[in-house]
Formats: structure tokens, C-alpha cells, sequence
């Protein structure tokens, strides 16, 4: 990456809170100059702020404060299992109550004038949750390939729920579902992620460099809690009214496309869906062609509320 984005990295300030059951969860900020508007950046599955370094520093570019925190069991904060690189989750609301805690005790003290959320995938479906749950706290919100619903063959979709609930259940300890394991670099060849192998290559070496960060498969508890939870976020969506903009790629294979519609029917008065024809499941870390896109229809939304 190119030097002003770690010039502005080593810049970043980090913390702990404590989350449900006393999970030490990690978060940073990048605060520099003044604003009176700030975005707190909601991860995806496995993933560290340490990764959004790019998107932290444009955004900034653009006027903006930024806010982030690791969802427990990865990135920075608190693992949860012998495994750490299992992807597990006990209850998929302690993600919602964990964000909340974040942006009511670190967050909103700070005083801004203006709290935007950006989610992404199933930071895009902790975010959703939030919305319906605590319809006053952000101002605009933007959802990029939310998981509203999980990419699944069409032998799998009646399946996949009950299955990994009997296994998460005949198991005393957590075990990764079916064809999940822990860590192993993955080629960018027919990845279903991004079109940009700089950006691939990029997360890859920082995996490398920072082995703490990894995270693997995803554990049977998981799969059941997240299904629900995903679910959970288009049932509620009817209490949100937050203004919400939803960005999908057309050519995601991660996330169910179907169920933003879904989500947007349930919120007629306040989502508005934008499709980018080719991109897949990762839109903040796309080629340029369809991540500016993106970048710009974010920005575009968070600018109604400055005016």
C-alpha cells in the first residue's frame, strides 16, 4: 500500500471494552484534524480493522472520523475457543449488544454532530440488528453486502441450519462444520471475494505478517447462530428507520442478493438498494472500476445529513 496510508496508520489510537460476558474486545480510531462527523466501520466474518486501512484512510480524505471494532473471537479481540482460528459465536446477538456497548460508551461521548454507520457482510447483519434495536443512535447507515441471508446451494438451503445445529449439539466441545477448517492461504485464482489481486495479495501478506489475526473456518454453532441471526435481521428490518442505503455486487456467491430485497420491502420508507454489475462479495476491496462505485454512493448518502 502506498506510504500516506501507513503514514496515516501509525497515526491510529487503540482500546478495549468489555463485551458480553466480559469479552475484551479492541477497537481503534483514526481522529485527525477536526470533524464533527465520524463513521463507525462494522467488519465482516474473520476479519481486523487492520485490514480497512485503505478504506480508512480515504474516508478520512473525505472529512470524516473513524471508529471500528473486532467482533469477539477474531481480529484483535478475545478468541472464544481452544481453536483460535475456529470462527465461533455463542449467541449472535452478543455481536449486536457488543456494537452497541461500543458506540454508546466509546463512541458517542466524543460529540459529534453527525454518527454514520458503514457494515459490511456480517457486519452488515450485526448493523441491521442495531438499526431495529436502537432506532435513534445513527443518523445514516450503509450496508455493503450485508448478510441478510448466506450464498447456499440449492441442496443445502432446507439443510444447513438443522445440520449444524445437531452437530453443534452431540459435540461438548465446539467443532467446525462440514468442510470448514482452521487457517490456510487461499489462491486468488476463482476466489469469490474480488476481482483485485492487489488488494487479495495485500490482506494475504498481512495474515503472514500478523499471524494473531487469523481466523479460519467457521465452527457448527456459528453456522446455526448466524443462519438465524441473518434471518433475524430482515424479520426486524420493519423497525428500522434509519435512512439505509444497501450496496450489492451482482456477481456475489457469499451473501443471498435475494434477501436485501427482502430487507427492502420491509423498509420501503428508508432503503434504498444499489446494484454494481460484476462485482463480487467484497466491495471495499474491488477493483477500482467497481469499488469506486462504492466509495462514492457512501459517500454520497453520508453527504444528505451534512446539508
Amino acid at each position: 500500500m502506498a506510504d500516506p496510508i501507513t503514514a496515516l496508520w501509525q497515526q491510529r489510537r487503540q482500546g478495549t471494552l468489555q463485551g458480553v460476558n466480559n469479552c475484551q474486545l479492541s477497537w481503534v480510531s483514526l481522529t485527525p484534524g477536526t470533524s464533527n462527523k465520524v463513521i463507525v466501520i462494522v467488519n465482516g466474518r474473520i476479519e481486523s480493522y487492520y485490514k480497512y486501512q485503505e478504506l480508512f484512510f480515504d474516508l478520512i480524505n473525505q472529512g470524516y472520523h473513524i471508529y471500528s471494532l473486532d467482533h469477539r473471537g477474531q481480529g484483535m479481540s478475545q478468541r472464544l475457543t481452544v481453536d483460535p482460528e475456529m470462527g465461533y459465536v455463542d449467541q449472535f446477538d452478543d455481536y449486536v449488544t457488543d456494537l452497541h456497548t461500543f458506540i454508546t460508551d466509546i463512541v458517542k461521548p466524543q460529540g459529534y454532530q453527525h454518527h454514520f454507520l458503514l457494515g459490511h457482510s456480517m457486519g452488515g447483519a450485526i448493523s441491521s440488528l442495531l438499526l431495529a434495536r436502537h432506532p435513534k443512535l445513527i443518523d445514516r447507515a450503509v450496508l455493503s453486502a450485508p448478510m441478510h441471508g448466506i450464498y447456499l446451494k440449492p441442496s443445502l438451503r432446507f439443510f444447513a441450519e438443522p445440520l449444524a445445529r445437531f452437530n453443534d449439539y452431540i459435540h461438548r466441545q465446539p467443532t467446525y462444520a462440514p468442510g470448514q477448517r482452521s487457517y490456510y492461504p487461499k489462491p486468488f485464482a476463482n476466489n469469490p471475494l474480488t476481482h483485485s489481486d492487489i488488494r487479495f495479495q495485500w490482506t494475504k501478506t498481512l495474515y503472514q505478517q500478523q499471524p494473531q489475526l487469523r481466523l479460519g473456518g467457521a465452527s457448527n454453532r456459528w453456522v446455526w447462530q448466524s443462519l438465524a441471526g441473518a434471518r433475524a435481521s430482515v424479520l426486524e428490518a420493519k423497525n428500522i428507520i434509519t435512512p439505509t442505503l444497501i450496496l450489492q455486487g451482482s456477481a456475489d456467491h457469499i451473501v443471498d442478493n435475494q434477501a436485501h430485497h427482502h430487507f427492502c420491502q420491509r423498509t420501503p420508507n428508508c432503503s434504498q438498494l444499489v446494484t454494481i454489475a460484476d462485482a463480487r462479495h467484497e466491495l471495499l476491496f474491488e477493483k477500482d472500476q467497481y469499488r469506486n462505485i462504492a466509495l462514492t454512493e457512501i459517500c454520497n448518502h453520508f453527504a444528505v445529513s451534512e446539508q
